[in-house]
């Protein structure tokens, strides 16, 4: 029997990718198609199975309603899960209620999922309380998508100037000027506070206050524009004690994080935990090595090494992938001891309940050797050194000179990125970034090749290029960019608080 299809309407918050709710995440990750808002977090895309189908609808390609309508029955049809994500709120000026009147009319089962709404969401994290028990008793909301100037317009404008409380205009931005100038005929006192607020909840925020009198200048003036949440009302004037986000280090920086898409989280939360804007273009991803018999030979004599040494969290992931495809359990290892080189590495060594016997003060090849000297002579010591294909011969050769007999062993190998089903790398080039980071030579090589940085850089003459360690740092050096910081300590830490500016928390 044909499996049938679903449509699973899901609100995707107003553009922190960490408001999405647990029903909405749940559902990406089994979706067999994404069907998304141009505004949605293309950070959330990741989420969805690198099988899913993931149709955008952006201005390259602007599906009309109808057009959408079609596409969610047609897939349903043939009997997959369909995720619409649409931004905020499915139901809240979202036409969410026309595409379930769709859905209805073709006999498609759907569910719709709430999502965190910007009509809240993007005051609140512009330090706006919409309702106060002194200021604001009510809150009102309404589109300004239509010019109010206009017959016959959904919106009661003489009566919403003098409605009492808080007001929230959503899509309204370009019509800021209209839209003031009509409230004020109606009544409303040109000195209301009002704030507008772009790209809210997202480390690209900007907010820009004044009067009903002058804040479509003001807002002129700043350059703010789509998306943006107009917030009107005396409690616009308590912002500026209640804006914590703009307390955090890294706010309103956007800063390009190219790891692995599979190992990119670490670096991404600490730095929007400094509140900035993350924009993930990943430009290597893992495979399996070219050879993989001296790999899998060197875990069948595992027995015969006295140490093994993991050069970064990847050849931790891929050396276990193989080993427990020929053993039980950890315990094939015996008594060989463990190096790792930066705790990155060491965590995910202890995430499988193995004892870490050396990470060097310094993630370079001299302070490896040295910290491993300094345990035991290393004449006639046997090591298997598991890493990348592609790796610098320094470690190896420095072991060797102790007298080591060095097996340096390929456990996965790097290739390009080329997805990018999110469009990040597209909106990377045309808009540019703050910062650009770099946590190993491979990221750098590969971006390089698909951006080509100095251009990039020549392009974006603001943006700014971060290296986690010398041995990146040399990578950088070597394709003509010269990074503006290098993290001390080498760490993903280390490196989120090199992009602090001076005077930051």
């Amino acid at each position: 029997m044909k499996r049938k299809g679903m449509v699973y309407l899901v609100g995707a918050g107003p553009g922190d990718a960490e408001l999405l709710t647990l029903r909405g995440a749940a559902l990406l990750r089994q979706a067999d198609v994404v069907i998304h808002d141009a505004l949605v977090n293309p950070e959330l895309l990741r989420l969805a199975s690198a099988q899913a189908e993931i149709i955008g609808r952006t201005e390259d390609r602007p599906f009309s309603q109808a057009e959408l309508n079609v596409l969610l029955q047609a897939r349903a049809a043939a009997g997959k899960c369909v995720v619409r994500l649409k931004g905020g709120d499915p139901f809240i000026f979202g036409r969410g209620g026309e595409e379930v009147e769709a859905l209805v009319a073709a006999d498609i089962p759907f569910e719709v999922v709430p999502g965190v709404s910007a009509v809240t969401a993007v005051p609140l994290a512009a330090g706006i309380p919409l309702t106060h028990r002194t200021l604001a008793s009510t809150l009102t909301v309404v589109t300004g998508h239509e010019d109010p100037a206009k017959p016959n317009q959904g919106v009661d404008w003489a009566l919403l100037a003098r409605t009492p409380g808080t007001k929230v205009i959503l899509m309204g931005v370009e019509r800021l000027a209209s839209i003031a100038q009509t409230l004020i005929g109606h009544g409303q006192a040109p000195g209301t506070p009002v704030a507008v607020t772009q790209w809210g909840t997202t480390g690209r925020q900007r907010t820009v206050e004044g009067t009903l009198s002058d804040i479509a200048r003001r807002v002129a003036d700043a350059g703010l524009g789509a998306p943006a949440v107009i917030a009107i009302g005396e409690v616009v004037s308590l912002r500026r004690p209640t804006d914590w986000a703009r307390s955090r280090a890294l706010f309103g920086q956007r800063i390009v994080v190219t790891r692995a898409r599979d190992q990119a989280d670490a670096l991404t939360r600490l730095l929007r935990e400094r509140g900035a804007d993350v924009l993930e273009v990943p430009c290597i991803k893992r495979v399996p090595p070219t050879e993989t018999t001296p790999l899998v030979e060197a875990i069948a004599g595992l027995g015969a090494y006295d140490w093994v040494i993991f050069t970064s969290a990847s050849g931790v992931t891929a050396f276990f992938e193989y080993l427990f495809q020929a053993f039980e359990d950890v315990r094939a290892l015996g008594g060989v001891r463990l190096a790792a080189v930066g705790p990155g590495t060491a965590a995910r060594l202890r995430a499988l309940h193995l004892r870490v016997d050396l990470v060097p003060n310094d993630y370079v090849a001299p302070e490896i050797a040295k910290g491993m000297a300094a345990l035991g002579s290393l004449e006639n010591i046997r090591i298997l050194l598991l890493r990348a294909e592609v790796a610098n011969p320094e470690l190896p050769r420095l072991l060797e000179e102790q007298g080591a007999i060095v097996d340096d062993i390929a456990c996965y190998r790097t290739v390009a990125e080329t997805e990018d089903p999110g469009r990040a790398g597209t909106m990377l080039e045309a808009e540019g970034a703050d910062w650009v980071t770099f946590a190993s030579g491979s990221a750098a090589t590969h971006f390089h090749a698909r951006f080509d940085l100095p251009r990039l850089r020549a392009r974006h003459p603001a943006l700014k290029v971060a290296s986690i360690g010398p041995e990146t740092s040399k990578v950088l050096i070597s394709l003509g960019v010269t990074p503006d910081v290098e993290a001390r300590p080498h760490t993903f830490e280390g490196l989120a608080e090199a992009l602090v500016p001076p005077g930051g928390v």
